[in-house]
Parts: structure tokens; sequence; C-alpha cells
């Protein structure tokens, strides 16, 4: 069985699934055990020159009442990446996914995504000075584009439910009063539908606060702007 999704502007060999399987390069995150397999993150180079990441999995799946037998954790990550790029939501763009079953009836399954350009840890920004540098006001523009990208996300019924800050990313283009913030969301492993939006804004607002390092005034403005774009107020906030 193969699974995949592919740009179409891509020269890809004939069998997308070996080629890709057959690339390496440094460990971004080092393969580990767990959910009955084994998974890895490894960045690589395209032909082209184009930075990818490739999620490489081994056995790695998850049980549903759908799919109760197991199916790769990447086929349920790709199920979000596309949803969350329909609404708009700014996540990686997916080159590849495919999944297959080898000799011995295990899956091997593949994710690949392009490199976020220009994007570094929201954290990272912090710790380089990017607010001094910046201002309180293009920081406002920060916490504005990201409660929107969650609003988005929300409303559209999908919780991230790894919501922590060090899965959100930060892009600053321009200088002066012309800068713009642009913020996305990484690591949707987890990401999954629920029946009603405010069950996913609750779980993941709740999360990010408990780990995030914001003070309490950068707390009550993301809020602030994330219930304006919601359309509503959320439960313990």
């Amino acid at each position: 069985m193969a699974v995949e999704q592919v740009s179409q502007a891509q020269a890809a060999p004939e069998d997308r699934f070996d080629y890709f399987w057959s690339q390496h390069g440094e460990w971004v995150e080092e393969p580990n055990v767990r959910r009955g397999g084994e998974s890895g993150v490894q960045r690589i180079r395209r032909d082209d020159g184009q930075l990818l990441y490739a999620k490489r999995q081994t056995g790695h799946i998850y049980r549903s009442w759908l799919f109760p037998f197991g199916r790769p954790t990447v086929l349920r990550e790709l199920d979000a990446l596309t949803g969350l790029r329909a609404l708009n939501v700014r996540v990686p763009e997916v080159v590849f996914c495919g999944a297959r079953r080898d000799p011995v009836h295990q899956w091997r399954a593949l994710l690949v995504t392009k490199a976020l350009d220009g994007f570094v840890e929201i954290e990272d920004w912090y710790a380089s000075g990017g607010r001094e540098r910046h201002g309180e006001a293009f920081h406002d523009q920060v916490l504005l584009d990201l409660a929107q990208n969650l609003a988005r996300m929300h409303k559209g019924r999908w919780q991230h439910s790894c919501l922590y800050i060090k899965h959100i990313f930060l892009r600053v283009t321009g200088e002066g009063e012309t800068a713009k913030a642009e913020v996305a969301l990484l690591d949707l492993e987890k990401c999954r539908k629920r029946p009603l939006s405010k069950q996913a804004a609750a779980h993941d607002m709740k999360q990010l606060r408990r780990h995030s390092s914001w003070k309490s005034a950068d707390w009550e403005k993301l809020v602030y702007f994330y219930e304006t774009a919601f359309g509503s107020a959320i439960k313990g906030l």
C-alpha cells in the first residue's frame, strides 16, 4: 500500500518512495522507539538544492476505531497538514508522503516536507533580542498572527494536541515600520479533528499556557487577540 502527495513541479523518479527512503542526511531528531516502532527526522537536500525534512518511520503506528489494526502516524500528520493548509493555517508544505508494509509486515512510512525558509523558533527569536530590536508594536503583530492562525485551526475543529511554544516558529520580513511577522506551527503528528471547535480550542490554549514562557500581560493580550479571532470566549483561559 502506498499513499503519496507530490509537488507537480518535482521531477522525481518513478518510484518516489524508494527514492526518498534511500536519501539520508543529518538527524535533527534522532530515531526514538515508541508506539511499537521507531521514528526520526533527517534534514536532506533535493537535487535542485531545496532543503527538506524527512520523517522516517518503521512500525510507528496509532490505532483508532477507524483503524483498529494500526495506521502509520505520518498519514494522520498528512491529513492534518492538508486540512490546515486548506484553512490558511501556516504549516510546512508536503513534498511527499508514503507508507508501505515491508516483508515482515511492519509499516515503513515517510513524510517529506519543505523547510520553512527564514523561520526560527520563537523562543530563539526572543533570546536573540528580537522583541527589543523590533519594539512592542511589532510584538503585538507576532501575538496577533499567532492568535489568528490558532483560531483558524480551531474553528476548523483541528486540535494540535502538542501545542508547546517550541513548536511555534516565526519569520520576520522587512525592517522598521514595514516589518511583517509570520507565525507557523510545527510537529502536527498528534493533530486530530474534534467534534466541537471549543473542545480543540480549550485543550490547545490551556496546554500552550502551561508550556510557554509568556508573562501574564503577554498571555492576556494573546488571549484577547485569540478570542476576537475565534469569535467567542474560551472558559478557563
